[in-house]
């Protein structure tokens, strides 16, 4: 199934919920929606089923244009964060549901088996109220992923979950997805998640759609500084810099040797100090290599997240993060130098585009 929404918009009262936007998730593949709360996934995803109709603009299914058609005139499966099953029925029948509503044969077994992938096969004999509220959310998404609607929508399934078990279900659901060809539409506000996920991302930010395309290619070319903001995890750092001569000079710190376009670096001569660079936390190294630029600092805070220490760091420069691989331990108040490759920098001019991406991104 193809669905597309052309130039659609909506407002409530005089508020703009969602700005003009074309999206066109792929056929058989994920779409990931991410951006903070209030950035416009969920009223996105309501136009795509049918709850809402778009102030202006036109939804289409196949080319059908299905503008104001209801949901239940859709054949969708959605699952919300905020779990719903039928309270009377167990485990089992809530799964077999959509099942028997299709006259499907060997219900039993793809009831047992999506439960196993899911890790609720032990509660098919209970009834929704005696489970844990992560468990009645994996109910309703092996009951819409029986379903095998060719359409897919997904608000934030797992975030009631547990992290371990969180990070357990997006890799079956990431098989699971690999192996249907629904059109697979999952809102976000994790980075990492998207990330996981792969398939492909569209940016959202104050009901605005920023950017759309292949999840990697997004994470490693962002069009802007929003984008960038959104879909970094920690927040990328970003430092004041000028256009010189041989690069960029960040502010009250060194100069790194980046090449920047003609546009970006005339923009710049003419109002100096108005490029920002962004460093993503991962190119922020304790240990040299040849070439690299010295940021000398002093630790503010260092935190350990499963395998990954993030290191606050107070520099001439403002304050940095850093993600270091392994489990480190550094003194607070000690000094430390960062040490970063400048073709690994992001440079955004004035308007905040994207000016210059990391080198060795485009295999430079």
């Amino acid at each position: 199934m193809q669905l597309t929404l052309e130039r659609v918009t909506q407002r409530v009262g005089a508020q703009i919920w969602l700005h003009e936007q074309s999206i066109a998730p792929r056929a058989g593949a994920v779409t990931v929606l991410l951006g903070a709360t209030q950035a416009g996934k969920t009223s996105l995803m309501r136009l795509m089923a049918g709850l809402d109709a778009p102030t202006t603009g036109t939804v289409r299914v196949d080319g059908r244009d299905v503008t104001g058609r209801p949901v239940r005139e859709r054949n969708v499966a959605m699952v919300y964060q905020q779990f719903i099953n039928y309270p009377s029925l167990t485990v089992a029948d809530n799964i077999a549901s959509p099942l028997r509503l299709r006259g499907e044969k060997d219900i039993e077994g793809r009831v047992r088996a999506l439960a196993d992938k899911l890790h609720i096969g032990m509660f098919l004999d209970r009834l929704p109220a005696e489970l844990s509220g992560g468990q009645q959310q994996r109910v309703a998404l092996a009951r819409a992923l029986a379903k095998n609607a060719p359409l897919m929508l997904l608000d934030e399934p797992l975030v009631n979950l547990d992290y371990k078990l969180r990070e357990g279900l997006r890799e079956e659901l990431t098989q699971l997805f690999a192996s249907g060809d629904s059109t697979v539409v999952y809102a976000t506000t994790e980075p990492g998640e998207a990330l996981l996920l792969g398939g492909y991302t569209a940016v959202l930010d104050a009901g605005e759609l920023l950017q759309y395309g292949p999840t990697s290619e997004v994470f490693h070319e962002p069009v802007s500084l929003r984008v960038a903001r959104a879909f970094s995890d920690p927040p990328m750092n970003l430092i004041a810099a000028t256009a010189v001569a041989t690069g960029v000079r960040l502010a009250d710190g060194p100069l790194l040797e980046v090449a920047l376009p003609g546009d970006a670096r005339a923009a710049s001569t003419a109002a100096p100090d108005t490029l920002t660079v962004g460093l993503r936390a991962s190119a922020l190294k304790v240990e040299p290599a040849p070439g690299d630029v010295a940021l000398p600092g002093r630790v503010e805070l260092a935190e350990i997240s499963g395998s990954d220490t993030f290191v606050h760091v107070h520099t001439a420069v403002g304050e940095l993060v850093a993600q270091l691989t392994g489990v480190h331990r550094f003194e607070l108040g000690a000094h430390l130098t960062l040490h970063l490759d400048a073709r690994q920098a992001y440079v955004f001019d004035a308007a905040g585009r994207l000016a210059v991406a990391p080198r060795w991104r485009k295999g430079h």
